[in-house]
């Protein structure tokens, strides 16, 4: 096996995290940051982002979707918005990701499995 390869033949490690996400997750840019106050009647981790890029990654309104940046990743509910451009998200109270900044909006699979 050559040294640039992983054991599972991928490329080099460090460049991928296993088990971090599968299937087409193309990167997303963040538009708009909303950032809430204790006491404001919508709170919580949010993103909202188009329908047709929701499709793309198997995801609908209302799932609970993972949101991974460079620093790291958080849990969000998903919003639809067919006012943003192609590409695009705003992030409410998502710690770790800025304006300008490319993240990843994963699926997230809450089927539980049967333990052995």
């Amino acid at each position: 096996m050559s040294d640039d390869k992983d054991k599972l033949g991928g490329p080099a490690a460090g460049t991928r995290k296993l088990g971090l996400f599968s299937g087409f997750a193309p990167p997303v840019q963040v538009v708009g940051f909303i950032a809430t106050r204790k006491g404001d009647p919508d709170r919580g981790p949010l993103i909202r982002m188009r329908p047709d890029d929701a499709l793309v990654r198997l995801v609908t309104a209302g799932d609970l979707v993972r949101v991974v940046s460079d620093r790291r990743s958080e849990l969000a509910v998903l919003e639809l918005d067919e006012s943003l451009p192609r590409g695009a998200v705003v992030l409410r109270d998502v710690v770790g990701a800025s304006p300008s900044e490319l993240v990843r909006v994963l699926r997230v699979d809450n089927i539980s499995r049967p333990r052995p």
